[in-house]
């Protein structure tokens, strides 16, 4: 659905959830809703508040045990500001596909075997092993049934995985059979590549490292011409 010419709000959760909401309803209702009720809906519930605390206590103890002292000038609202970024950067487990797609799938008439490519979506992640971010481009290419889905609807796909605990590999795949499960092609491929700051910031130390991981569904797993032509098309 059409956000109804209502901008995302950048920062705190509360804004992408107030966001999520204006989604959902119509203008005529949106406008509707004073200034009290909108506030009342973005309101962080109790869980929220505790598990924000959880969080905040955690990052003392860290740096308490690093040596440093949490009360100093400068640290003191360090934990607020971790907790914050955790919520930004691992938003996606609050997130799920169906929800993401809202029904913006369209009937077209698209030659057959005719693919579909939406290349260079930027996305940053957090690797589960060190939890230090990676970052990179994400290309996918599909070949529709007979529907396709709506053009923001990818990059959010990739931003809902990649803002998780991750590898790249399973990144990757989930992307592939999440487009798979809920476009139905008939076939996704997905090239995803990262420069992971755990190599770069600790044991091997090696900067501009450039992994690359690819998924393979449907008619990109056995033709080698349509992997051909998705690269060249995606450029990369």
């Amino acid at each position: 659905m059409a956000n109804n010419g209502h901008t995302h709000p950048n920062g705190n959760g509360h804004h992408d959830d107030l966001y999520t909401i204006a989604e959902q309803i119509t203008t005529q209702e949106f406008e509707a809703l004073d200034a009290q009720t909108l506030a009342r809906l973005s309101e962080p519930d109790e869980a929220e508040l505790a598990r924000k605390t959880i969080i905040e206590d955690a990052v003392r103890l860290i740096l308490t045990n690093v040596g440093e002292d949490p009360e100093r000038d400068g640290l003191q609202r360090t934990p607020q500001r971790v907790a914050k970024m955790y919520d930004e950067l691992l938003a996606g487990y609050g997130q799920d596909v169906k929800t993401i797609i809202n029904n913006a799938m369209f009937e077209v008439e698209y030659g057959e075997g005719e693919m579909v490519v939406v290349a260079h979506i930027d996305y940053t992640s957090m690797c589960e092993h060190h939890m230090l971010p990676f970052t990179g481009q994400a290309h996918i290419a599909y070949i529709p049934r007979n529907k396709v889905v709506g053009l923001s609807k990818i990059p959010r796909i990739v931003d809902m995985f990649a803002r998780r605990l991750q590898v790249q590999e399973r990144l990757t795949s989930q992307i592939a059979d999440a487009l798979e499960e809920h476009l139905d092609p008939l076939g996704v491929m997905v090239v995803v590549e990262g420069q992971h700051s755990c190599a770069a910031l600790r044991g091997v130390k090696k900067h501009g490292v450039n992994m690359v991981t690819t998924a393979k569904r449907g008619a990109f797993r056995t033709d080698a011409a349509l992997r051909d032509e998705f690269y060249r098309l995606a450029r990369i």
